[in-house]
């Protein structure tokens, strides 16, 4: 399994990116997935996740209003398109994947995830 984030930068406060996750190695209609994200200095704290069938989404308090988790499940991505960025959005995102027999789970935690990706660096400037 190999999931391979990618679309991260440098970007103004109030500007936009979309993050992708190109998954391979797996079934990936068979994966809830979620991203994370780590800032310097601090823990990993979870951003966002969706279900198998994309139907049931969760967000955190501090990006909800403003990030939108996605997937495609024909082309084996998921996306994160992240709107009104701030400086204390600057981190190293990642994508996770965690195999379920449910269509509309999803996971927050951290641990519950099987696969990770290798992160892709997003920086805010004020």
């Amino acid at each position: 399994v190999q999931l391979q984030a990618s679309g991260g930068g440098l970007v103004q406060a109030g500007g936009s990116l979309t993050l992708s996750c190109a998954a391979s190695g797996l079934t990936f209609g068979n994966y809830a997935m979620g991203w994370f994200r780590q800032a310097p200095g601090k823990e990993r704290e979870f951003v966002a996740a969706i279900s198998r069938s994309g139907g049931n989404i969760y967000y955190s308090d501090s990006v909800k209003g403003r990030f939108t988790i996605s997937r495609d499940n024909a082309k084996n991505t998921l996306y994160l398109q992240m709107n009104s960025l701030k400086s204390e959005d600057t981190a190293v995102y990642y994508c996770a994947a965690r195999p379920t027999g449910s269509l509309n789970n999803y996971y927050t935690g951290g641990s519950m995830y099987n696969y990770w990706g290798q992160g892709t660096q997003v920086t805010v400037s004020s």
